[in-house]
């Protein structure tokens, strides 16, 4: 999720938005001139914009191009980054509802990553500690002085984003299972929902042509990174519609046990104010019984944010290939999620 920074530094941009564009609502038609100038202002080659309502995927929109002159389609591929996690969860969770898998099994019996084996606090990693993000790693082992993976305090005692968390699950998972994460995520999910464009890397079947190469912030192509090999927490490809008929998935139940998706929405730790994290969701409290299930990602080139508002069945996906894509993020949650918008970036403005 975007930082508070990222939403104050959108801020005048949405002033200028609501100056020019006065009484803007979340129609999605007539809307088109006002987003190419949102990416022409910010240097965004293309972005990508899935609306749902009524839990049903009602738009599917890609603007800009994917490199000059080449027009953005739109089914483009783009890299959406920390958004592969909402899938590693749901698998996870789609094995806990079938009996197969459990929340709070101690993952030792199926992985031990060796450089944390002589350390007892291994054995309290469970799935619910990784999904919700206690485990205590930092978000990547390479950040720590040691570039080894360590505890930086007792699992399950407080909430500490980490990818290597959930590579931690995947390996635990493949263990089990005796077979890849991408296999399982086929078999459970992208086949089951149609989603022909999404892959965990890159391999024959991805369409280079489509691709949304990415963009630092002076409009400088990055080289792209063609992971070969699947990370639970990072480089998803896949497009609008594809991820967002995993979105409108979850929306309806996620084909979960009605209480494993209870344990999914639940506040599992509490982040910050009116802010917590669920099983693979950070979670915001709107008050009144709302709330929203969100997930960004964030690498070079990529800015990726998404939004399920479940009891009002209303959802938002904003992909883009920029170093400024959080830059467009407030005008365009205020203008698709309106007033529950408004208390998203009210509650975000007010954290950390």
């Amino acid at each position: 999720m975007a930082s508070r920074q990222t939403f104050r530094a959108a801020s005048s941009l949405f002033i200028l938005f609501a100056v020019l564009f006065p009484g803007t609502t979340a129609t999605g038609t007539g809307d088109d001139d006002r987003i190419q100038m949102l990416l022409k202002e910010n240097k965004i080659p293309a972005l990508g914009l899935g609306v749902i309502r009524d839990g049903k995927l009602v738009e599917v929109k890609v603007f800009g191009e994917l490199k000059p002159g080449v027009p953005a389609p739109r089914n483009a591929i783009f890299n959406v980054a920390s958004l592969t996690k909402p899938v590693v969860a749901l698998l996870a969770l789609k094995l806990v509802s079938a009996g197969k898998w459990s929340l709070d099994e101690p993952l030792d019996r199926y992985w031990v990553d060796p450089d944390i084996k002589d350390d007892p606090r291994h054995k309290k990693l469970t799935t619910r500690i990784i999904l919700s993000h206690q485990t205590g790693f930092a978000n990547w082992r390479w950040l720590n002085a040691s570039k080894k993976l360590e505890f930086a305090f007792e699992p399950g005692t407080k909430y500490q984003y980490s990818g290597e968390g959930l590579e931690y699950l995947r390996k635990a998972l493949e263990k089990k299972f005796d077979r890849p994460v991408e296999k399982l995520a086929h078999e459970l999910i992208f086949k089951p929902l149609g989603m022909k464009d999404t892959r965990f890397f890159w391999d024959a079947g991805v369409d280079e042509s489509r691709f949304a190469v990415g963009y630092d912030s002076k409009g400088g192509a990055y080289k792209i990174y063609k992971n070969t090999k699947a990370n639970a927490a990072d480089d998803l490809l896949t497009t609008v519609e594809d991820y967002g008929k995993f979105l409108t998935s979850v929306m309806s139940g996620g084909g979960l046990s009605k209480d494993v998706f209870r344990e999914m929405v639940g506040r599992q730790v509490r982040t910050r104010e009116n802010k917590y994290f669920g099983l693979g969701w950070e979670i915001y409290d709107l008050g009144g019984g709302e709330y929203a299930l969100s997930h960004g990602g964030s690498d070079e080139g990529v800015k990726t944010l998404v939004f399920l508002l479940p009891k009002s069945k209303r959802g938002l996906m904003i992909f883009t290939n920029s170093d400024n894509g959080t830059n467009v993020y407030e005008p365009l949650i205020n203008q698709y999620l309106e007033g529950l918008g408004r208390r998203i970036i009210d509650i975000e403005m007010k954290a950390g």
